[in-house]
């Protein structure tokens, strides 16, 4: 059975979805980003590691190019967080593409 995530893991993992989605409508300045939304984060039990959902819509090459602009953003990403949050310890950051909506649009009815 997995564990319940912390009180303090659930409001840092709320504050990264938040400073994330802010730092790539202002911060950012690839054009490969645009229209990329952060729908949400977690992080691991001990705080390392945040992994970062985002939406986006697009054929499989514009899938390819936001995954790859986010990797190459990944460290200017991870030093905002640091600035912002005044972390002492900033977690890595993993982007995962978040398809829950297209999952329960698309999804085929169980006969």
């Amino acid at each position: 059975m997995k564990a319940k995530p912390s009180r303090r893991s659930s409001r840092l993992a709320d504050q990264i979805a938040r400073e994330m989605a802010l730092a790539l409508a202002e911060d950012v300045q690839d054009p490969r980003l645009e229209l990329v939304t952060i729908s949400g984060a977690a992080l691991n039990a001990d705080l390392s590691i945040a992994r970062v959902y985002y939406t986006l819509s697009g054929d499989e090459a514009r899938l390819a190019e936001a995954a790859e602009a986010l990797e190459q953003a990944k460290g200017f990403l991870r030093t905002l967080l640091g600035k912002r949050l005044r972390l002492r310890a900033v977690p890595q950051l993993r982007f995962a593409r978040d398809t829950f909506l297209e999952d329960m649009v698309y999804a085929r009815p169980e006969a």
